[in-house]
């Protein structure tokens, strides 16, 4: 038989099973590691000659979507060229809505083409070619308008009246009330000043009691100054 004195007690271990030994382990760990680390950010350096050749190759990548901003070059991007010209034509547009009456108000492209069509009476003294009075401020203040313009970049207008077709289809060569007020309408934009090459008049056939005045952003390598006739034609306004 096995006597008391024979039974040998094993001490428990301190903490017991998932005690403070293990959390006491797993912070060392954790410790161990974060250490590590710290030592490779502290012995690391930073490669110049990598890092450039990382940004040159992004810059090349994406240099058709947008232009660093430490290129040299000038920034002549379609984009900057709408910019600029949206401020024109808001101006524009208060000129017209707020001192005289408008019939239409249309931005064909943002930035570099609108359309305004209004009345001939709201411009012409009814039946005569001489401007009415009360449009004086506005030519003032469209002449000063198309003479703010950006480097690079120029402001043009288009006067058209809308005329009567002589004979079959063709416009009349004949001084006509139509042709009067177009010269009138020049001649008075002459005399307050507006850059000569910014301003073009002429007739199309279609409602004689309408004018459309065509306004156009663009730049200055596009020196010719074309009509637009997108109504030609169809006697429609």
């Amino acid at each position: 038989m096995t006597s008391r004195e024979d039974i040998v007690r094993v001490p428990e271990m301190a903490g017991g099973p998932g005690g403070s030994s293990s959390i006491s382990l797993f912070l060392s760990l954790f410790l161990l590691v974060l250490a590590f680390f710290i030592i490779l950010v502290s012995i690391s350096t930073v490669e110049k000659v990598k890092s450039d050749a990382v940004k040159n190759s992004l810059t090349s990548t994406f240099k058709a979507v947008l232009t660093p901003s430490t290129d040299p070059t000038d920034f002549t991007s379609r984009d900057g060229d709408i910019l600029a010209g949206q401020p024109f034509q808001a101006e524009v547009t208060g000129i017209f809505a707020t001192t005289i009456q408008v019939a239409k108000v249309e931005i064909v492209q943002p930035g570099k083409l609108m359309q305004i069509k209004l009345p001939t009476v709201a411009m012409f003294v009814n039946g005569k070619p001489e401007i009415r009075p009360v449009a004086a401020p506005v030519l003032d203040r469209v002449v000063a308008a198309l003479s703010t313009r950006p480097p690079g970049l120029r402001f043009d207008m288009e006067f058209v009246i809308g005329s009567p077709y002589a004979s079959g289809s063709s416009l009349p060569t004949e001084q006509t009330l139509q042709m009067l007020r177009a010269g009138s309408f020049a001649r008075e934009m002459f005399r307050r000043g507006v850059p000569p090459d910014s301003v073009a008049v002429g007739l199309r056939p279609g409602k004689t009691d309408e004018v459309s005045i065509w306004f156009f952003m663009r730049s200055e390598s596009e020196a010719k100054l074309p009509f637009n006739f997108k109504e030609a034609g169809d006697g429609s306004s």
